[in-house]
């Protein structure tokens, strides 16, 4: 372990402020419980965009098309994790004045700072790259752009970023609620078209031992688990919702804590919808009848219309994995910013950072689409959130036990059934990585 001093000379080293191009840039508004939510209400949706991207996608057709409604049960879990883990991280953020990273290199000894700054890199790698693949099928479905173009078209989001960037905090906050809103509002209607059998839905969010005992569904829970509760996330909400001019006294940093718990259960409550809405979409039109191998997206366009019977419902479903792929392209960029500012305290112009991190995605994006073509998409896809699955505990851990130090929270620690909670969160996702990688290793 570094010698006290010396841990008192690295704390002393990390930045005062995360983010702070844009810090405390959003003024608060006092007064009725309404006005002082509305000055709250964005940060849950940035999160919330990383719970829905493409990586889901993947994992849910490929979960309600084999196994029906069986891992709707997963989706439901990991939302509820996600609500939960979330709260702590702006907890954090709003209690100390430091996001994840910068906390977490607070407390860690200088030899571990380097390897938790990659691990947390490598997470946002994946998340990139399963962004690269829903985005440039998106594309594909929605204009007719190959697949192998639209990878490469993908760097050019850096455009949109450092313009919405450069208008204002607010306003890339209101261009990802009016795309999560579109991309609520298509799946609202692909319901309609679906027609499921609801006591059967309802059904699927109760848990089964059936999952456990199969490898190949505990492969696509975990992929679901790893799509869902996202390792970048914390790390982001516990910058972006410092972004709010949060007044100095502790009863201020209460009511923060309160309206930005609210604004994110309600974002999240949205992400749940969608992820539920895409598991539920391919039970009811694939799984039931007998197509239980849909796991290409570009599958599920071309089968969709004719399963539904309407030219309508492809559209749709294209329309919104283009705005999924397009909302998560903002938050991984912030991400990946807080992650190498917080860890080794390195700046660098936003456009460069998106240009590298977007470049290491695409090469094994269109390595592994000119080779195996849509098949391996769809299973690195898959595969890319497994791995955030297996980073989720070096996030998790840190967060967890800063949070319930009363002296670290400057007097606003999490509840204990709240660290509670996240621990037995924690434990269950240790758990079932392990058993992940035994039956991986025994050829299962």
């Amino acid at each position: 372990m570094t010698p006290k001093g010396d841990m008192e000379t690295w704390a002393a080293e990390t930045p005062a402020l995360s983010l702070p191009e844009v810090h405390s840039s959003i003024p608060v508004h006092k007064g009725r419980w309404m006005r002082r939510l509305a000055s709250f209400i964005g940060p849950g949706y940035l999160v919330a965009v990383g719970y829905m991207d493409p990586g889901n996608w993947a994992t849910s057709l490929a979960g309600g098309s084999a196994y029906g409604y069986t891992l709707l049960s997963a989706v439901l879990i990991s939302s509820l994790m996600a609500i939960l883990l979330q709260a702590l991280s702006l907890r954090l953020g709003i209690a100390t004045g430091k996001d994840l990273a910068q906390a977490t290199r607070e407390v860690l000894p200088r030899r571990l700072v380097i390897p938790m700054w990659l691990l947390a890199e490598g997470a946002i790698i994946a998340t990139d790259l399963a962004e690269v693949i829903g985005t440039a099928i998106g594309l594909n479905l929605v204009f007719g752009i190959p697949v192998e173009m639209g990878v490469a078209l993908t760097a050019l989001d850096v455009a949109l970023i450092l313009w919405l960037q450069g208008r204002g905090f607010r306003w890339v906050e209101a261009v990802v609620i009016a795309l999560t809103t579109i991309i609520a509002a298509c799946f609202i209607i692909e319901m309609v078209y679906a027609n499921p059998v609801w006591g059967d839905v309802l059904r699927g969010f109760i848990p089964q031992r059936a999952v456990l005992a199969s490898p190949d569904m505990l492969y696509l829970a975990l992929g679901i688990i790893g799509a869902t509760v996202m390792p970048h996330n914390l790390y982001l909400h516990s910058s972006i919702i410092q972004t709010r001019a949060i007044g100095p006294t502790t009863a201020d940093k209460r009511d923060a804590i309160r309206m930005g718990t609210v604004d994110s259960t309600v974002a999240l409550t949205i992400a749940l919808f969608v992820n539920a809405a895409i598991l539920i979409l391919a039970a009811a039109v694939f799984h039931t009848a007998g197509q239980t191998q849909v796991a290409e997206i570009q599958d599920a366009y071309k089968l969709l219309g004719g399963a539904v019977g309407s030219a309508l419902a492809p559209i749709l479903f294209g329309v919104a994995l283009l705005c999924s792929g397009i909302n998560s392209t903002v938050t991984a960029t912030l991400a990946g910013q807080i992650v190498m500012e917080g860890f080794v305290q390195m700046r660098v112009a936003p456009w460069v950072r998106r240009l590298v991190t977007r470049s290491i995605a695409i090469v094994p994006a269109l390595v592994v689409t000119l080779l195996y073509g849509e098949k391996g998409t769809a299973e690195l896809l898959v595969l890319s959130q497994v791995v955030l699955s297996l980073q989720l505990p070096f996030a998790i851990v840190p967060l967890v036990r800063m949070t319930a130090d009363a002296k670290r929270m400057n007097g606003l620690p999490a509840p204990r059934w709240l660290t509670l909670a996240c621990w037995v969160i924690g434990i269950i996702i240790i758990v079932l990585n392990a058993k992940l990688i035994w039956d991986v290793a025994m050829g299962n």
